[in-house]
């Protein structure tokens, strides 16, 4: 929807979330395998729990007449990360399509009740532990393992792709060439 022209960047003023995965293990009782959060998209109420966190914060938005840039639960859904849990390939495919989908439904039912604009932004994390990182890799493996993640959430209704918790430069670099 804004993939062209990223309303943010104007002098508007957005909310985004607040820590999704820090609020569903905290606040929601949730035990997320590897801190993962795209997990819930394949339970009930995982799903439902999502949901009220997405629209708690568009309701916030709402009310102070404010856009809201929703961060797809999808931080973890990278080929390393999803191995690690037991989720092949094509089930990554499908849970980061799945978590897309969830916001683009929130977008829906919020763009008709509000005139700000809601931007979905598709996030990604780092491929081993950020804190701990046991090896990095060069500029041009980085663009490779991240492209594969980048190219699911291109096919969605993403407006942008951003990376979280990056915490050395070929991996950032290889992640912006990727993109």
């Amino acid at each position: 929807m804004y993939r062209t022209a990223l309303p943010q960047l104007s002098d508007e003023v957005f909310l985004t979330d607040s820590g999704l995965e820090t609020d569903l293990i905290f606040h929601g009782g949730f035990d997320l395998p590897e801190f993962a959060a795209f997990v819930l998209v394949d339970d009930t109420r995982g799903t439902a729990a999502l949901d009220a966190y997405f629209r708690r914060h568009a309701d916030i938005a709402a009310q102070h007449g404010c856009g809201v840039i929703l961060e797809a639960p999808t931080w973890r859904a990278s080929r390393d990360w999803g191995s690690r849990i037991g989720y092949p390939e094509a089930e990554l495919r499908r849970v980061n399509q799945d978590a897309v989908d969830l916001l683009s439904r929130v977008r829906g039912d919020y763009l008709s009740a509000a005139s700000s604009p809601v931007v979905i932004s598709g996030c990604m994390g780092p491929r081993a532990d950020a804190y701990r990182p046991a090896a990095s890799m060069g500029e041009d493996e980085a663009e490779d393992y991240h492209a594969e993640q980048i190219d699911i959430l291109a096919g969605t209704d993403v407006d942008l792709v951003h990376a979280m918790t990056i915490t050395y430069p070929a991996e950032a670099i290889g992640i912006a060439s990727a993109g």
